[in-house]
């Protein structure tokens, strides 16, 4: 077999040899771009039930226990698990790397994921098995063994961490970072062409607060695209005309009303009033004898 433009070749005259070198490296395995340094990227972490559906994995644990649920992870590590809700987003980055490796092939200013859980590494080789059937571009794991992976992320460099769990961290630093990427693309002319969209929705009103938002995300080094200030009208209309990747919100109703919408949603827990409110269980007094 003859590349195009060698020797012996039909029509292989005046090909120009950019035309065989693409031959051979089209015969070559794709190479996966190198990994950023981690203190020069913004690092996401984000947790194996945010990335993947795995809800009947969960089952099996809170019925059967740890060693069911290892046993039917390592019985299916060769079926992948159906994306979850933060896949979405993950993709979203990733598309934003490419452009960006595409404007600044030298550069390591780019998000760099980390998948954080704190299963057993036994069940390892199925969530990398999953990560490589989506072609996910995820090198860094952490796997703790049943511990919480928290006190580990200010070891990876976290700007920001995506959880099933309702303890996150906070949001500020991720914006930072945000909006450093966003002036990658500003200063090579490419405002109105920049992947990175960013939307303010509010439920005050422009007039008490509005300016007060906008110079506060400002003041982080992140420009607002579009601010909709909804002055107490639900927001739950207006994110599903959007669609954004992933919205955050500091207030439960907030979150579950765009869930409802069909946007992923995600809850920045800010002060104790606005932690997610789990059921009271009622008592059970014990029968005297």
């Amino acid at each position: 077999m003859e590349p195009p433009g060698t020797a012996g070749a039909p029509g292989a005259a005046g090909r120009p040899w950019e035309e065989a070198k693409a031959f051979y490296d089209n015969l070559a395995p794709k190479k996966k771009p190198k990994s950023p340094k981690p203190e020069n990227a913004i690092t996401i972490a984000v947790s194996s039930r945010a990335l993947f559906r795995m809800e009947e994995e969960q089952k099996i644990y809170s019925e059967q226990g740890v060693e069911a649920y290892v046993k039917y992870q390592l019985d299916h590590e060769n079926e992948p698990f159906l994306p979850g809700a933060a896949f979405p987003f993950v993709k979203a980055l990733e598309a934003v790397n490419t452009k960006l490796r595409e404007l600044y092939p030298d550069s390591e200013e780019l998000f760099d994921i980390v998948l954080m859980t704190n299963n057993h590494a036994q069940v390892g080789v199925r969530l990398i098995n999953s990560i490589n059937h989506y072609d996910l571009f995820i090198e860094r794991f952490c796997m703790t063994g049943g511990n919480s992976p928290i006190c580990y992320l200010k070891a990876y460099h976290t700007n920001l961490y995506l959880s099933s769990d309702a303890e996150k961290g906070p949001l500020k630093g991720f914006l930072e970072a945000l909006g450093k990427l966003q002036k990658k693309f500003y200063c090579k002319g490419l405002r109105m062409e920049c992947p990175i969209r960013t939307y303010l929705v509010t439920a005050r009103s422009a007039a008490s607060s509005g300016a007060r938002a906008l110079k506060t995300l400002r003041s982080w080094g992140l420009e607002t695209d579009e601010a909709l200030f909804l002055a107490g009208a639900p927001k739950g209309p207006l994110l599903k005309k959007i669609r954004p990747h992933i919205f955050f919100d500091d207030q439960m109703f907030h979150v579950e009303g765009a869930k409802e919408m069909g946007t992923i949603a995600a809850h920045v827990p800010y002060g104790i009033a606005q932690k997610h409110k789990q059921p009271v269980q009622e008592k059970q007094t014990p029968n005297s004898k």
